[in-house]
């Protein structure tokens, strides 16, 4: 009996130990794995933020999981973008009994473009468990490096850029006002500055026989006669938009719905500079010369002193006077403001108001060395390149001084410390370098903005560094190039460059705008015969009234 009791009671010993050895097994096995994405790599290459650049035209990209993929759940969940959402097709090919996943575009992505790779939850592992959780990789093509179009002269290279630009302003002249518009897009908004600039552009167009004389009179007719009789003015100034079938103001901003004085100044050393080109003593061309007077001696740049004071302000509007206070200051794109209301023979100002409203009693004088180049005015590095320029399409700044600076080094210095410093590259934007290069006013990735060194975002605007041909010819000639023959494919359209682009973030602009376009096709000119600077500093009185301000020039 007590034999049998010690049997039992060994037997139910073993059992338990049986059982518990099970339980200890048990708890020991690993659960079956998550399905997830462990790895993504391109050409080999990985790295933490799933962020690839320079990326070759035909990647070959490894999803590595950490079990098996049900082949059949990849179509919509394993997508390969543009960045326009746009899905680019694909092959695949797996490793690692299906544990590795390979992508490769069918055909070449195109160069410096964004792709995006999307791992949706939606895919599935051979054992039907769902991917723990979405994933992306975003991919940027590298640049291709091949021309894309013939090697030309580059005197013809030239040409061409001049004649392909000049097209913005002859296709995108408003059909009833001639007037250009503000860009491609803006249906009948026409721009009074930009207008300035078509009208120098016209006139280089007659000179480089891209059109006839008498196409260009015509046009430029069909201009005066709409600022004579259409248009909106407020005091003899302009406004900065205008509708160009009605002439009447379009507002620039909630209180910029009258008068601009430096819109205004561009348009009339536009429209002065055809009075001076148009010279023949036939009627047409008198009455041209005739109408451009009028609306030039109607501008009443002493009435924007406002009360007398020794500054000139820049807006005016009959619904909020002079609420938006903005006083005409130096350094920057409004010295031509200055020269012309010191040139006027009805409205003009005085010495004083220049040296104490634009010079603030020689507090533009900068001084400063930036990138190896000492600045002699304006803002530190320099400020957006548009202050080289919209000014100087009609001054000649070589050899030009006054009390503040010598001009022709002013502008050079300034060009240089661009160009210094897109080639330094202190916040290591993916382009920059010596051939790609420019700051200045454009559209933006994110809407519009004055890109300057202090202000820089990684957009390149080609206006900057090919209006500055006259100062930096070597480097915006390597800009050119770049431009032209190496982005081609992407930056060049019907009407020239496209305004802006950003090799960094992948992005190039569709737009054209006047004020931009312009500056190209008249400084390449500058650069080539001096004919914008010749005909604007032959007028007499503008001769006069930077005597009066104090500038010497060999073209005074």
């Amino acid at each position: 009996m007590v034999l049998r009791f010690v049997g039992i009671l060994l037997g139910l010993i073993f059992i338990s130990g049986c059982s518990k050895s099970k339980d200890v097994k048990e708890d020991n096995v690993p659960s079956i794995s998550a399905f997830e994405l462990v790895s993504t790599s391109v050409n080999n290459t990985s790295n933490a933020a799933n962020t690839y650049t320079n990326v070759v035209a035909s990647p070959e990209i490894k999803l590595a999981f950490s079990i098996a993929v049900d082949r059949s759940s990849i179509t919509g969940n394993i997508l390969f973008n543009e960045s326009t959402g746009v899905g680019v097709p694909y092959t695949t090919t797996f490793e690692n009994e299906d544990k590795t996943v390979i992508l490769k575009p069918q055909s070449s992505l195109q160069s410096l473009k964004n792709y995006t790779i999307i791992v949706s939850s939606g895919l599935k592992s051979k054992s039907g468990k769902a991917l723990n959780k979405s994933t992306a990789a975003s991919l940027q093509t590298g640049l291709d490096q091949s021309d894309k179009f013939p090697i030309i002269p580059d005197d013809e290279l030239l040409n061409l850029v001049q004649k392909q630009t000049f097209k913005y302003f002859w296709d995108f002249g408003h059909p009833v006002s001639g007037l250009a518009r503000e860009r491609n897009t803006s249906g009948d908004v026409v721009t009074s500055g930009g207008s300035g600039f078509g009208v120098m552009a016209i006139i280089v167009a007659i000179h480089r026989n891209f059109i006839s004389r008498a196409e260009g009179l015509e046009r430029i007719e069909k201009m005066v006669d709409f600022l004579q009789t259409k248009a909106q003015r407020f005091h003899g100034a302009y406004p900065h938009w205008l509708n160009g079938l009605t002439g009447v103001a379009v507002p620039f901003s909630p209180k910029d719905d009258g008068a601009d004085l430096v819109e205004t100044s561009y348009l009339i050393q536009g429209l002065l500079t055809a009075r001076q080109y148009f010279d023949q003593a036939n009627v047409r061309e008198t009455q041209l010369r005739a109408g451009i007077n009028n609306i030039c001696n109607a501008v009443e740049w002493s009435w924007f002193r406002k009360n007398t004071e020794n500054v000139l302000y820049w807006h005016w509007s009959p619904n909020y006077n002079w609420d938006m206070n903005m006083q005409i200051q130096g350094w920057n794109e409004c010295l031509i403001t200055y020269v012309l209301a010191a040139s006027s023979t009805t409205y003009p100002i005085t010495k004083l108001v220049y040296d104490i409203g634009w010079a603030r009693n020689g507090a533009i004088r900068n001084g400063n060395s930036y990138y190896g180049v000492q600045l002699p005015l304006g803002p530190a590095n320099g400020g957006p390149l548009f202050f080289a320029h919209y000014s100087f399409l009609g001054i000649n700044p070589t050899g030009l001084t006054d009390a503040y600076a010598n001009y022709e080094t002013q502008n050079k210095a300034h060009s240089l410390i661009n160009y210094n410093y897109c080639s330094t590259n202190p916040r290591n934007f993916v382009g920059y370098s010596a051939s790609c290069w420019g700051l200045t006013a454009s559209d933006d990735i994110y809407g519009y903005a004055a890109h300057h060194p202090d202000n820089d975002n990684g957009v390149i605007s080609p206006t900057a560094a090919l209006s500055s041909f006259p100062y930096t010819p070597a480097e915006s000639m390597q800009a050119l190039k770049f431009f032209y023959y190496k982005l081609g494919d992407r930056l060049w359209g019907e009407y020239g460059f496209y305004d802006a682009f950003s090799i960094h973030h992948g992005w190039f602009a569709n737009s054209y705008l006047a004020i931009d376009q312009g500056p190209i096709i008249i400084m390449i000119e500058n650069y080539r015969s001096g004919l914008l600077w010749n005909l604007f500093m032959s007028c007499p009185e503008v001769k006069n009234g930077m005597k009066n301000l104090g500038f010497q020039s060999p073209n005074l």
